[in-house]
């Protein structure tokens, strides 16, 4: 199957009025001028029409909460924000007939390197997330939600703000949403850009007034979550998921990806490739397939190793990522993670050590500090490999650097400590001679780069 037909076949799903990414088909491509985002437009796609049903505002009888639910269940949608637990699971979590409130968030806190799919959904889809996050609210009995947005992007939360007002002028929010009984009041938080923020619990601190550092789990936000309450919190791509869920069935959309791996996913695709950019395809579209999408290696370059999940997910070499699939159990079967969905591309000018760099300084500069192996690991894996890169590496190093990161791992509050040490043990296992020779020539071994 070449690209077109990818595309073609994609395109017959009708799945591409879900989200409006980067260089998938003509009509997305369209609203990126940003004239069709709002209501109108979202309305004449058949927005709102799976919040209808569930109402039975369609002529129909509605649908249940069990109902909602279970057809979410049966779409194998996984949580597209990093960690890919099954949502209607999730949702069955939450304890329905809690006689207190009860609170719905989305997680727009889209910190992680090489991640940019959410401000797209938000900025050339918002009402998508407006009607995932009603039938969300619906299926689990909550009335009050949030969405908090990664504060380093202003302009689409002033973009989601306006298009809450939209909805609530219509009657799709509020009270008695379309002559209904349902009642659910949606707001917009602006966070303050750093990245722990994004770790569900830190989030919650934060929008409580707090300073954002993560909880100890349990209690879970299920059951203890936004102001000490029962909370639900998802993924921006998650929530924009769901209407066409309810619409056209989940065994629709587990069609169009494989099993456990139902649907399509939005990647951010940057780096080395010819048009970087948001690409959404079925689950399970092998890597060469997202790879020609994205024009391939830039000119005169050959492929050496991606990062398939975001900047915490393991790097993984060339001829490994040539022969796997774009979804949650190929990539982890393969030694790294689909995470976020941010694919990495390096071609063969990259440095390793000069990329792990970076990548350590990064987590360093970004731990709360609130766990010790975190806050003073981060800090030990940045400085040696720093050295490394500057030509006053020891051989001991090497090692070090590998248990440095064992101890990091598993031994904090969140994920970031793992997220700091998995690029490290990834690049050392697949990349460990041009370490080795970073050490000994006191230079690095692939030359000159870009």
């Amino acid at each position: 199957m070449n690209v077109h037909q990818l595309l073609s076949q994609f395109q017959a799903t009708g799945l591409e009025s879900s989200f409006h990414g980067r260089h998938i088909a003509p009509q997305i491509m369209a609203d990126l001028n940003g004239t069709n985002w709002g209501l109108d437009e979202y309305v004449a796609r058949g927005g709102y029409a799976a919040l209808r049903k569930i109402l039975g505002q369609d002529g129909g009888e509605g649908l249940t909460q069990d109902q909602v639910i279970a057809t979410v269940k049966e779409s194998g949608l996984r949580g597209r924000g990093g960690a890919g637990f099954p949502t209607g699971l999730k949702w069955s979590f939450m304890p329905r007939q809690f006689p207190g409130q009860k609170y719905l968030v989305c997680n727009s806190d889209e910190g992680e390197p090489g991640t940019c799919k959410d401000r797209d959904i938000m900025q050339f889809n918002p009402h998508a997330v407006i009607e995932g996050m009603a039938i969300a609210a619906f299926a689990m009995g909550i009335n009050v939600g949030y969405n908090y947005i990664h504060g380093e992007i202003f302009q689409t939360y002033e973009r989601f703000e306006e298009a809450l007002e939209q909805a609530r002028a219509a009657g799709f929010l509020g009270q008695a949403i379309m002559g209904s009984s349902f009642n659910f009041q949606l707001h917009a938080s602006h966070g303050f850009g750093a990245y722990i923020c994004g770790e569900e619990t830190a989030l919650l601190e934060s929008l409580e007034g707090k300073k954002g550092q993560p909880r100890f789990k349990p209690p879970f936000p299920a059951s203890f979550g936004l102001y000490g309450k029962p909370t639900t919190i998802n993924n921006t791509e998650t929530f924009a998921a769901v209407p066409w869920i309810i619409r056209n069935g989940g065994a629709a959309y587990l069609a169009c990806g494989k099993p456990n791996n139902g649907g399509t996913k939005i990647f951010s695709v940057s780096g080395d490739v010819e048009r970087p950019g948001n690409y959404e395809i079925p689950m399970g579209t092998p890597f060469s397939k997202l790879l020609e999408l994205a024009g391939g290696v830039r000119t005169g370059r050959q492929l050496k190793a991606v990062i398939p999940g975001g900047s915490s997910a393991p790097v993984l070499p060339a001829s490994v990522m040539m022969d796997i699939t774009m979804d949650y159990d190929s990539i982890a079967k393969a030694g790294s993670m689909l995470g976020s969905g941010a694919v990495i591309v390096m071609d063969d000018s990259r440095c390793m050590v000069k990329a792990l760099q970076r990548l350590s300084y990064f987590y360093s500069h970004e731990s709360c500090g609130q766990c010790t192996p975190c806050r003073e690991g981060t800090g030990w894996l940045w400085r040696m490999v720093d050295r490394i890169e500057n030509g006053q590496g020891r051989a001991s190093d090497l090692d070090m650097l590998d248990s440095v990161a064992g101890d990091i791992m598993g031994r904090t509050i969140c994920a970031l400590g793992d997220a700091a040490a998995m690029p490290v043990r990834g690049m050392l296992k697949h990349f460990r001679d041009e370490f080795v020779y970073h050490v000994e020539h006191k230079t690095c071994m692939v030359g000159a780069y870009v």
